[in-house]
């Protein structure tokens, strides 16, 4: 099985569209995030898969010439383990969709939150999104398309999607790793000391390889510990992300980091100003 390109680096980048290229086209977009010296950018799919596949080429040609990574995300409406079949259809095509305009776009990563438990057994749902996420793997495969497949971690505990679930999805079907979400982790878990990133990223080299760090993609935002788990900006938030990057070097991950902050591209490129400095590099 032919699988993506492996990561050179760790990249940083927004999570849409800049705010300062809003109204822009997506190719003026790619440029203003080149001029901000960032390299990566995920396509926001989330109410509607809005890249046409001509664009998508065009894109492609652009994004590689300014060596800007791009991953996507798939629509929220997506729910893996739905009690009716023709949503989880939809869901299947949601992801499918995703990947397939990514491919043309010569992305790298599409992530999707993958569903909700329903007062169900978490056993039961897992078996439901597993054959939900394989018939997904079974048609990219027919159709060539070489994209990691990312369940995403969650922040409510009323959705699938805590760490060892996503993990062992991974392990179990082709094409699948994690979309490590550190503020939803530390929503979820309350995980937000140097210890706690350590274990996650100790816990995926265990069972996954040194291969899964090396590809990781990451989102980080701060968050509002209210009932729906509100992203914050970062230095509106106590989530301690200088100390997830630290703990990043420390085990010399490669991949993306995606900036899901409010103010989307400020706090990117302060990650990777940080990033930067703690690696002694010079910009």
């Amino acid at each position: 099985m032919q699988v993506p390109k492996p990561a050179d680096r760790l990249r940083f980048g927004p999570a849409g569209v800049p705010h300062r290229a809003k109204g822009k086209d997506i190719i003026q977009a790619l440029k203003i995030v080149k001029e901000l010296g960032l390299d990566a950018m995920e396509l926001e799919f989330v109410r509607g898969i809005w890249l046409k596949p001509e664009k998508a080429q065009i894109v492609r040609r652009v994004a590689e010439e300014l060596d800007i990574w791009l991953t996507a995300h798939a629509p929220y409406y997506i729910n893996l383990a739905a009690k009716e079949e023709a949503k989880i259809e939809k869901s299947i095509r949601y992801i499918v969709e995703s990947a397939r305009v990514l491919h043309l776009a010569g992305g790298w990563s599409v992530v999707f939150h993958p569903g909700w438990y329903m007062k169900r057994s978490p056993s039961l749902v897992y078996e439901k999104v597993k054959q939900a996420l394989s018939r997904v793997i079974e048609i990219l495969k027919q159709e060539g398309i070489d994209v990691w497949i990312r369940p995403e971690t969650m922040e409510l505990k009323s959705r699938f999607g805590n760490l060892d679930e996503v993990i062992r999805l991974s392990q179990e079907l082709d094409m699948v790793l994690p979309c490590i979400d550190f503020a939803h982790l530390r929503y979820r878990e309350g995980w937000n000391s140097k210890e706690h990133f350590r274990y996650i990223l100790e816990k995926i080299e265990n069972e996954l390889g040194r291969f899964a760090l090396d590809n990781m993609h990451i989102h980080i935002s701060g968050i509002k510990l209210d009932k729906r788990g509100t992203h914050l900006n970062l230095n509106e938030s106590d989530l301690r992300w200088r100390e997830i990057l630290e703990v990043l070097k420390e085990f010399n991950v490669k991949g993306v980091v995606i900036s899901e902050s409010p103010n989307l591209e400020e706090d990117g490129m302060m990650m990777r100003d940080y990033w930067l400095k703690i690696n002694k590099i010079t910009a």
